[in-house]
């Protein structure tokens, strides 16, 4: 279910964790999974359960719990536009809708074509960088004026 590349990079975080603790691997170990798949389906995450050794809503509880796993099919690029109050205090609410405007979508909805999935997040951490967008859960995008977020758009339609 997942490639030789994805287990070996799971073997390593439990080795991470003392020997009776692999339950401990387990978020590492489904943000692998999902990198690989693109998202998190109720067979990946069982899937992924019985490779680290814990029951199956052990690893159902982590992946509905966080919001950087994806439960359901996302575009090619999930933007998360962070909205708490700092955030928003600092421009966060005008770029989640200038994101909505320009990519004619709503939090939590994919644009016709796949590409682009918004969504609404939880403090990330970067106040004083606000606004903040997070592109694939793994760059964190600063200042993001409606000129950056355009300049950021058109990057992300070329790949």
């Amino acid at each position: 279910m997942l490639s030789q590349e994805s287990l070996q990079q799971i073997d390593r975080e439990i080795a991470k964790y003392p020997p009776g603790k692999r339950q401990s691997a387990a978020i590492s170990a489904l943000r692998i999974a999902q990198q690989e798949k693109g998202w998190l389906s109720k067979e990946t995450i069982e899937y992924v359960a019985d490779y680290i050794g814990i029951p199956p809503i052990a690893a159902w509880e982590v992946a509905s719990f966080y919001g950087m796993y994806d439960l359901t099919h996302t575009g090619r690029h999930k933007i998360t536009v962070c909205t708490n109050l700092p955030c928003a205090l600092s421009g966060g609410v005008h770029a989640a809708e200038y994101l909505k405007k320009k990519l004619g979508i709503d939090f939590n909805e994919t644009t016709p074509d796949g590409l682009f999935t918004l969504k609404e997040g939880e403090c990330m951490g970067a106040c004083g960088d606000a606004p903040v967008l997070l592109h694939n859960n793994h760059r964190m995008c600063s200042y993001m004026t409606t000129e950056k977020i355009d300049q950021m758009l058109a990057e992300l339609e070329k790949q």
